[in-house]
Formats: structure tokens, sequence, C-alpha cells
């Protein structure tokens, strides 16, 4: 790639040159020391911008296609759609082909994927104690286990894995034909998975024949049976609590649970059903669950009668459904945060605002798909960017540096202090406007640019030009300025 950016690179520095000093020159004589900034365009083909001022510049090629932008202590740099990195002090990150992998880094270790199935990670990378793990899922993952040390596993084959996945082992040999997993002291034996199984532990033993009977209980803990799975079953469980419970189903014509806090029974479930608290009033009615039911308790609330209504109420949240999917509402109010959220038709039209009351903070963001998408961040800038093909549905930072810019035909920022900037074909036609300083450019017909007591207008890139600066005016013919 360097190869490609050197040569762009003298592209660029001999069309400065030849637009006059574009950058040194201008309407407001700039001395040396203030460190002026730049702007080289040639569009379609690259677009160059600087300010030594705020530490910022930025080279595009070819409008959405390559990029190569410093802000600060952070380096972006873009070949859309296969590659996008970002380095700064906090870590590293890239994106290849967006979606399907990426990487990061920071100090305490990095991490690759591949469509999520692939995943490597590095912990302590550097040190005495660095550990990997890897997994290609299902078939290959290892790791390091601090109780039980290193393991992998190869599926089907053979595999051995500690501390993943909710269990603190599990172990096969060419499943489905054996496997063993351990949960809490409790280990379950399976052959032919699901058929056969065997549960053991401390006081605790069971067997089964999937579907067709089982068995498993734990002394003063728990104890299953059930018969043509899922017809009957019978559990009594958290028999070591202040909470007992007992759940007996014989689907679909009888099911029931009971407990000292709360209980429930349904007749020909899901079609009708009520669920009790522990003083016997009802709390839930289930006419058609769970498309239709009501709700109610001290702390919240619940009426649904899907596809017409849906409205859920608790302490500090609620949400609303009318004529689903078509409108939805939903919201968040508590001291320390707050988010209102309306959708229609899912992702045709969102608004979202959030605030954090106690930070002073807030922000906002709506999209009408295809048309626009608009936010406003947490310092008060705004964008508007049209069209919008994704960020409706899906609006994250993979999608912001990789795709979006290239359907995003006019994007405009702007912030409460009147500065902002307005794009429009990836700035055939371009505007800016900072404190008492503005500048915009048809390419490469007409150009204008203004600072403090000058200005200047040019015609194809500086052919013919005109400066104003405190009284004294030029006019400039094939780049060749005369005094007024």
């Amino acid at each position: 790639m360097r190869k490609p950016f050197a040569h762009c690179l003298a592209i660029l520095l001999v069309s400065a040159a030849l637009a006059h000093g574009e950058d040194h020159a201008g309407p407001a004589a700039t001395p040396p020391q203030a460190q002026p900034g730049a702007i080289v365009t040639l569009w379609p083909l690259f677009d160059y911008r600087s300010s030594p001022a705020t530490g910022y510049s930025n080279l595009s090629i070819l409008g959405p296609l390559f990029k190569r932008e410093h802000n600060g202590t952070t380096t972006r740099t873009a070949a859309r759609p296969l590659f996008f990195s970002q380095s700064s002090p906090a870590g590293d990150e890239s994106d290849i082909l967006y979606p399907l992998a990426g990487t990061s880094s920071d100090e305490h270790g990095s991490d690759t994927q591949v469509l999520h199935l692939f995943q490597k990670h590095a912990e302590g990378t550097g040190t005495s104690e660095e550990r990997h793990s890897s997994m290609l899922f299902p078939f290959y993952i290892s790791g390091r286990s601090d109780k039980y040390g290193p393991y992998t596993s190869v599926l089907p084959l053979y595999g051995d894995i500690y501390e993943r996945f909710w269990r603190d082992e599990y172990h096969f040999v060419m499943f489905p034909i054996y496997g063993r997993t351990v949960k809490k002291g409790t280990t379950s034996t399976n052959w032919l998975y699901p058929f056969f199984n065997s549960t053991s532990g401390e006081k605790e033993s069971g067997f089964a024949f999937w579907p067709l009977y089982g068995q498993a209980h734990k002394e003063g803990v728990y104890e299953k049976r059930f018969a043509l799975w899922p017809i009957y079953s019978d559990e009594h469980l958290g028999q070591n609590t202040d909470n007992p419970t007992r759940n007996l189903n014989l689907l679909p014509f009888y099911a029931s649970s009971d407990s000292p806090k709360q209980s429930s029974t349904h007749v020909l479930w899901p079609l009708c059903g009520v669920v009790r608290d522990g003083t016997g009033t009802a709390v839930e009615r289930d006419f058609l669950w769970p498309f239709w039911m009501t709700a109610r308790n001290a702390d919240s609330s619940t009426e649904r009668y899907l596809p017409f209504y849906a409205e859920s109420k608790a302490k500090e949240s609620g949400s609303r459904w009318v004529m689903w999917p078509i409108y939805r509402k939903a919201t968040i109010d508590s001291p320390t945060f707050r988010q209102d959220k309306t959708s229609l038709l899912y992702f045709l039209f969102h608004r979202s605002d959030e605030t954090w009351p106690q930070a002073g903070r807030n922000r906002a963001r709506s999209a009408f798909w295809p048309l626009y998408a608009w936010k406003r961040d947490e310092n008060g800038q705004r964008t508007l960017s049209m069209p919008a093909l994704v960020e409706p549905v899906i609006w994250n930072d993979g999608v912001e540096r990789n795709l979006a810019p290239f359907w995003r035909l006019f994007i405009s920022t702007w912030d409460d202090q009147g500065n902002g900037a307005t794009s429009i074909l990836w700035n055939l036609f371009w505007r800016e406007k900072r404190g008492n300083e503005s500048a915009w450019e048809l390419s490469p017909l007409v150009s204008y640019r203004s600072a403090g007591d000058g200005s200047e207008f040019r015609l194809l890139k500086g052919l013919f030009g005109y400066a104003a600066d405190k009284g004294t005016t030029s006019l400039s013919i094939f780049w060749v300025p005369f005094g007024i």
C-alpha cells in the first residue's frame, strides 16, 4: 500500500503547486508561524485537508474508497469495503470485509474473529503469564483454565473443555456416542445424545431414556420425572429453599406450578390460565399465551392483545405496541438514565432520545428508511445524511466506518455555535464554516473562501481568480497574480 500512497502524495503536492500556493496564499496573509491549514481537491480523484493547529489531516481518494485520517492521537485508514483500521494510545482495531472479520487490541490483550465462529483471544500479551484461547465453533476449541489447566476440543472426535459454556467440565468421545458434563458437583453422562442419560453426584442420581421415560433426584433438593416428553412431567424443585416449587404438566390438557410465593394453573394450555401470588390474588390471566394476556402486581402491569394492542409498565420502564408491528414506543425513566424510543414498522422509522440527568448529558438519533439518518451527539453536534440504506436497521461503528460512506450522497454536520460542514456527492460540492472563516467549492468550476477581512474567489481551480485582503485586491489569470 506504500507505493500507491506515495504516488497519491506526489500528485497532491504537484496539484498544490499548480493551485498557486492554495494552502499558504489566501485572503488573509497568515504569518508562517501560524501554520495555516490546507485544502487541495481534484474531484473525484482526491481530496486533502489539514489543520496543523488542531492536529488534523485527511486524505480521501476516489470518494469513499480510500481514506487516511489523523485526528490528534488517532489514526484511521480505510480501503473500503476491504479494510478499515483505527489506532490510538487506547488500542487498535480493524475490520476486514466488514462484517466478515475483525481484530482489536489494547493493554489487556487482543482478539481476532471471523464471523464470530472463529475467535482467538490473547490475554496479558508480552508477559510471563500470557494466555491464549481459540475457537472455530463448534469444531475446534482450545484454551486454559486456572483450575484445570490447558484443554482442547476437536468435534466430533475427542474433547475436554473447562469452565466455558455454563458448565465446569465437558468431555466427549465420538460425539454424540459419548459425552459427559459437570456442573456444581453434578455429573451428567450421555450415550447417543440425547437418548440415554445418567445423572450422579453427592446424594444425587437419575437416568433417562428420552423421550420415553426419565427420573432424577437429589436428597433434600429436587425430584424430577417425565414420560413421553413433553406430554407428562412432574418436578419438585427448591426443596432446600424458602420457596419449594412443584411443576406438573399433562400437555396440552393441564399445566400447573405451585409454590408459597406464586402459583399458576392452565387448562388446555396455552388457551386458558391464571397466575396467583402468595395470598391467592390473581395477578395474571392468560387467554392465548403469550399473545393475549393481562398481568398486574405491585410493581408492574401488562396488557397484551397482539397484534392489536400491548402495553407494559414497570417501576422505571414501559412499552406500548399499537397494531403490531406498526407502532411501538418504549421508555426508561430512572434518576440516572432516561430513554424514549419510538418506531414505526420495526425499522421504517425510529427515534431515540437518551438523557443522563445527573451528568447533564443527552443525545438523540432518528432514521427514516431509506431517506435519511440524523443524530445529535453528547457535545451537541448534529449530523444529517441521505440516503440511509442500513442505518434504520443496523447503526453501529462498523456500518458507520465501512459501508455508510458509499451511499451517503449528502451529509451535513453542524453545532450550536454555527460551525458546520456540508458535502454532496463525496465533495463534488462542499461547504465549511468555522468561526469567522468559511469556504465552499463546486469542483472544479468555482470556489470561494473568506477569513477575517479577506476573501477569495476562483474559477477553474484558480485559472482565474479575485482576492481581497484589508483593502488590497488582486486578480489572477492562469494562476499569475496582478495587484490592483
